[in-house]
């Protein structure tokens, strides 16, 4: 059973209910729904199969709803696209028209106000570079530095462009909302630029009276990495898309990006989410290049928390096949974490209360012993997070009143949450003795820690541990 958890984007490859619950069999933890290409039809029917399917195989995948955010696109082009030729001048019109090979339009009317001269503009997942040469009054004129094709809808990248705008868009609330109905776990907050951005967020959140829903910031631009202290501080994790990154900034910074949001994550006790950019499975092949897998593989031993999945299982050819070939990297490179390094690393910034003593206790302890599994009777999910946070190098099972509380812990490095009822300690840590045995297929011998608060629901602190032997 692997510690690093994986999220899988559902789209035409994998929506159909067989293949949903493939992919929940083969490792899954998270379902994530892109609102950039989702409607709610589709959404409504996505949550409803992964609930089926969780009753089906008493498994709790979490749904995590992604927020297109303040993206500005193309409109379209009379062809459906056009071709811009290096060293042409065109003109980008910031009311609708139909696009050419020298005209075109955004669908953000105030561009022009945000835009100075130089600036640049990128298209087509930055292989079309234009530069800004002249402003009008509802246009610029764009000189074509490196051409290319562009299609209908194409987003526009503005690296080195501050937008004077709202950050939520009128789309993004009503998703938040839809969201809230849904009782969905997680939301991925697109083009974040600063921590006001999230705080937008929870504000709406706390205006609902949602208490439950996990706030990630996705990293996808300049502006975010240099606010990543800030940003980190008001979200519960962070995600880092590698491919937008590197549109907006030089390639090579990007691996520099993501050791610096595992490593700050971790000791901040937030998640960290890594894209897996497994391009080979976009096309029809069923097993990714060496360069992929040692890219996947130092990214696990990092320590991340999570490999998220994204064209790899919406459009590409193999969705399953790339979940377990993902489940195959993360056992070996799991075999490679230097688990007492990242235990000391977390004790220099821990938080200093009963709940935080006794969690260093048990990481000790299962060390020491070499348990097999922590098992962990939380009524929160409080000691669970800080327990994942210390990297123990067993797994820990986390046994949950709800599948509500259960589904917020899936995105937490080696945390595997059940759910079990009881309302005294000693029926929850027997319940959960045989999950745990029956899930690491637990020999006669093997050792396990036991924590959580006594007397259960009467205390709101990890206060004692107890070492067992199956």
């Amino acid at each position: 059973m692997n510690k690093t958890k994986i999220i899988a984007t559902i789209g035409p490859s994998s929506y159909k209910p067989e293949v949903l619950e493939e992919l929940v069999n083969s490792g899954i933890d998270v379902i994530r729904l892109n609102m950039s290409y989702s409607d709610y039809s589709f959404c409504r029917q996505i949550i409803e199969r992964i609930d089926e399917i969780n009753e089906k195989l008493n498994t709790s995948v979490s749904i995590m709803l992604d927020l297109e955010g303040p993206c500005i696109r193309t409109g379209d082009f009379s062809a459906g696209g056009a071709d811009f030729t290096t060293g042409d001048r065109i003109r980008m019109y910031m009311k609708p028209i139909q696009g050419n090979n020298v005209q075109f339009s955004v669908n953000y009317p105030r561009l022009i106000e945000d835009l100075k001269y130089h600036s640049i503009i990128k298209l087509n997942n930055g292989k079309v570079i234009l530069e800004v040469a002249e402003k009008g009054m509802d246009y610029a004129v764009l000189e074509v530095i490196h051409g290319g094709h562009v299609d209908s809808q194409s987003k526009v990248y503005l690296p080195s462009v501050k937008l004077n705008r709202k950050f939520l868009t009128k789309q993004d609330k009503e998703d938040i909302l839809f969201a809230h109905k849904m009782d969905v776990d997680f939301i991925s907050i697109s083009n974040v630029s600063g921590a006001e951005d999230v705080l937008e967020v929870n504000d709406l959140l706390i205006e609902l009276g949602n208490d439950h829903i996990g706030l990630l910031a996705k990293i996808q631009n300049n502006r975010a990495v240099q606010e990543l202290d800030t940003i980190i501080d008001v979200a519960d994790g962070l995600i880092l898309s590698r491919s937008d990154l590197a549109i907006e900034m030089p390639i090579e910074e990007v691996p520099n990006v993501k050791n610096e949001i595992i490593r700050k994550c971790h000791v901040g006790g937030k998640i960290s989410i890594i894209t897996a950019e497994l391009d080979s499975f976009l096309t029809k092949e069923i097993e990714p290049s060496r360069s992929e897998v040692s890219d996947l593989a130092n990214t696990v031993s990092d320590c991340v928390d999570a490999i998220m999945l994204t064209g790899e299982t919406t459009i590409g050819a193999h969705p399953v096949a790339a979940v377990k070939q993902i489940e195959k990297i993360i056992k070996a490179s799991e075999r490679e974490i230097d688990y007492e390094y990242f235990f000391n690393n977390a004790l220099k910034t821990k938080v200093k209360n009963v709940a935080s003593t006794v969690a260093t206790s048990v990481a000790l302890g299962a060390a020491s012993l070499e348990a097999k599994a922590i098992i962990i009777a939380t009524n929160s999910g409080y000691t669970a997070r800080q327990m994942s946070r210390l990297r123990p190098p067993c797994i820990v099972i986390a046994a949950a009143p709800s599948s509500r509380i259960a589904k917020a812990l899936n995105l937490h490095f080696g945390i595997v949450p059940v759910v079990v009822d009881g309302f005294d300690f000693d029926t929850i840590s027997a319940k959960s003795t045989a999950i745990t045995q029956k899930l690491l297929n637990l020999k006669k011998g093997d050792k396990v820690i036991i924590t959580g608060g006594y007397p259960f629901k009467k205390v709101k602190h990890t206060n004692f541990m107890k070492i067992d032997e199956i």
